[in-house]
């Protein structure tokens, strides 16, 4: 059943409202004041709240921006005198929902409960779908509905069950790693170690010592027998990121173990067998390398037996929406912040960003903002400047939309916002900076929707 915390300094207004949502099947519970009434609330949370906008002491408004502030906060509505109208509105923008006029009807009162029950229905159901949906989008991990993203996720759903050799492609920020964990963790190798290296992060004179291991002695700083990161692997998978960066030489060493399924350490002379799946990455174009006789053609081949393409965020920007929450919740749960959301401008300026960093950039660029924000919402103050004033040029030609009608548009709207911006929204000023006569720049500001 339905509580309702009735708040009135007037007794036989408690009394007529207690014994009224009574008959009609609400738990009721009556305060005299506000402060009687944040007691009580604390004790027992009430779903609905009817409190009058002047009382002595807390007064209604006060009462409903308290009750607002709480973990869990009861919907409000107020109730207001004739000629306290603009109170009562001053309660709603402090938080309360609804008013009903003094001296009220029954059924005004019950109407109002009525539409406060079915807003919060539809605020329950809307929360279950948002979090079926967050649900069905991820993945090991991964966020995304988009079909590029969709792919991958089926891509690694067939490729996991096998130890076939995967090459994972895709631009700085996009998660290969999390694709190759995923690869290991929902394949029969999940319970075997997952070992990852950047290949490009490990000086050319110690690749190979890391790679394979070495036999004491086999160098000045070989002090005792070390095995290396295909042993460490044994049974399970090896992450090669950056394989593009791996020199020559060592590629004919990781070659003979991808043919051969055995190594030999430096300073060892015999071969040793290891079982390992390798999972390699790399934001080169492993063609245009083997071309240019930076990366071996019959490497390339070898690891190239199963390709998979990350796509970069810009192409799949209807994923922005659930990465931008997962990111606040997650980012709200380690540094002990509070942010609800985001606003619509700020919204469309991360919509309109072409995301060179990716997925990463995008999570460093929310912790920055929640970090700085002022409010319980980001808005547009709080994003870097680079997200505030994109080049429309580049931004467009980032997204890989060839239509020329639609990047027309889009340009367009970017130079009116901004002469608008500039001038102060004079647009007659506007319409001179622009070029363009004053008649035009009323049918376009009306086109785009910045009137």
């Amino acid at each position: 059943m339905p509580r309702v915390l009735i708040v009135d300094d007037e007794e036989n207004i408690r009394l007529v409202l207690r014994t009224m949502l009574g008959k009609h099947g609400y738990l009721v519970e009556v305060a005299s004041s506000g402060e009687e009434a944040l007691a009580a609330a604390a004790r027992t949370p009430p779903d609905y709240v009817i409190a009058d906008v002047r009382m002595s002491g807390m007064s209604g408004i006060e009462l409903a921006r308290a009750l607002g502030a709480l973990e869990s906060p009861p919907t409000v509505i107020v109730m207001s005198a004739y000629g306290s109208v603009e109170l009562a509105l001053e309660a709603m923008k402090a938080g309360a929902y609804d008013y009903v006029s003094k001296p009220f009807k029954q059924d005004e009162v019950l109407l109002a409960l009525r539409k406060a029950e079915e807003r919060e229905a539809l605020k329950r159901e809307n929360r279950a779908l948002k979090a079926e949906l967050a649900e069905r989008s991820r993945f090991a991990g991964m966020i995304g509905r988009s079909e590029a993203m969709r792919a991958v996720f089926r891509t690694i759903e067939k490729a996991a069950a096998f130890s076939t050799t995967v090459l994972i492609q895709g631009e700085s920020g996009v998660g290969k790693e999390l694709v190759a964990r995923a690869l290991h963790d929902r394949g029969p190798r999940a319970a075997a170690p997952f070992v990852a290296v950047n290949c490009g992060a490990i000086p050319e004179s110690l690749i190979e010592s890391e790679l394979f291991g070495h036999k004491r002695g086999a160098f000045t700083d070989a002090s005792s027998d070390k095995p290396g990161l295909f042993e460490e692997a044994s049974g399970g998978t090896l992450f090669l990121d950056e394989i593009g960066e791996l020199p020559l030489g060592t590629q004919v060493k990781l070659l003979r173990v991808l043919q051969e399924g055995t190594l030999r350490r430096l300073g060892e002379t015999r071969d040793r067998n290891v079982d390992v799946r390798v999972v390699a990455a790399t934001v080169r174009v492993l063609k245009d390398e083997v071309d240019a006789g930076r990366f071996r053609e019959d490497l390339y081949y070898r690891l190239n037996v199963l390709p998979l393409h990350v796509p970069p965020l810009r192409q799949r920007k209807e994923d922005l929406s659930l990465l931008i929450d997962h990111f606040m919740e997650r980012t709200n749960r380690r540094l002990g912040t509070a942010i609800r959301g985001i606003d619509a401008r700020a919204h469309k300026l991360m919509l309109a960003y072409h995301w060179p960093g990716n997925v990463r950039e995008l999570e460093n660029v929310l912790e920055r903002a929640i970090v700085l924000a002022d409010g319980d919402i980001l808005s547009e103050t709080d994003l870097p400047e680079r997200l505030r004033e994109p080049d429309p040029v580049q931004a467009v030609l980032a997204t890989g939309e060839l239509s020329i009608k639609k990047t027309q548009r889009y340009i367009e709207e970017t130079l009116i916002r901004r002469a608008l911006e500039e001038t102060g929204g004079n647009r007659t000023k506007a319409s001179k900076l622009l070029e363009i006569s004053h008649r035009a720049l009323l049918y376009k500001i009306k086109d785009y929707g910045l009137g």
